[in-house]
């Protein structure tokens, strides 16, 4: 077998992020909205998972991110296959981790049908803690003798900096999960945060001002790693964007078009295959 060729770079600063008003507009698709575990939940019995509207069936949490030429993914979980062949998604650039968890990262093999198609590495982009997860738990991708047909990806340190996936300008945001340190990511006048249970008020400072929030809301009452629909709101408040989705939502939060109804008229529950459109310029 060859020896693998699999790369370690630091991610490259973005320097046209706070120099450059942005001209194109981003798509989002909504991936998956569901927690960790999906909706509906095996062998559960509650109204939710035996909701028959489509909007109460959620795949694990990530979304697709296209503007102009690039495409890139934030998260890859268990459900990735099945994502990509719903959107029929052709090509991908990047995949970004927010952080390592299992429901974060378990389809990163799937991510090698775009290395057969397109006969090209994929890039892929997180912390050195993520980066070295992601190594220990897929070590046929990275060991010196790669294994025939494991995936082909070059790993792309980050940190709590601006970086660039090609043309694309991305700012990650430190949250707390719990005690754990990971990010969510601003591109443009959107900001996309899952997992989150906490934010300080610096990281806040680098969100506001963006049009449209994505935040977790996993269910009504407090939990020890995530927002709850209370907490995510008064996060909303505060920042004050134009539109926010809620996601990362579990079974416990209810059925979907019940809880929407009870929500502000700029805050909408985020389903699976959404597709908004974000304007460009940032301020």
């Amino acid at each position: 077998m060859k020896k693998a060729q699999s790369q370690i770079a630091t991610a490259k600063p973005s320097e046209k992020l706070n120099t450059e008003m942005t001209r194109s507009n981003l798509e989002v698709v909504f991936l998956g909205t569901g927690t960790s575990i999906g909706v509906p939940v095996i062998a559960c019995d509650c109204p939710v998972c035996c909701s028959q509207d489509m909007k109460d069936k959620r795949f694990r949490s990530s979304i697709l991110v296209r503007k102009g030429e690039t495409t890139l993914v934030i998260d890859c979980g268990p459900d990735f296959r099945f994502q990509m062949l719903k959107q029929k998604v052709e090509n991908i650039d990047a995949v970004v981790f927010t952080h390592e968890h299992r429901d974060h990262i378990a389809g990163l093999d799937d991510v090698r049908a775009f290395n057969y198609i397109w006969n090209k590495r994929i890039n892929i982009y997180g912390c050195k803690r993520v980066m070295d997860s992601i190594r220990n738990e897929f070590p046929y991708i990275f060991n010196e003798t790669r294994f025939f047909g494991a995936p082909q990806l070059d790993i792309n340190v980050i940190d709590n900096k601006p970086f660039e996936v090609k043309d694309m300008a991305i700012e990650p945001i430190e949250v707390m999960h719990n005690k754990l340190c990971i990010f969510g990511y601003r591109i443009d006048n959107f900001t996309y945060i899952t997992d989150a249970s906490a934010i300080s008020e610096t990281e806040k400072a680098k969100i506001k001002g963006t049009k449209t929030l994505v935040i977790n809301a996993l269910r009504n009452s407090k939990h020890v790693s995530h927002f709850s629909l209370k907490q995510a709101l008064g996060v909303i408040d505060e920042i004050q964007p134009q539109t926010a989705y809620l996601t990362h939502i579990s079974h416990f939060l209810g059925i979907h078009e019940e809880v929407q109804a009870s929500l502000p008229a700029n805050v909408h529950l985020a389903y699976d295959n959404l597709k908004i459109e974000v304007g460009g310029e940032k301020a």
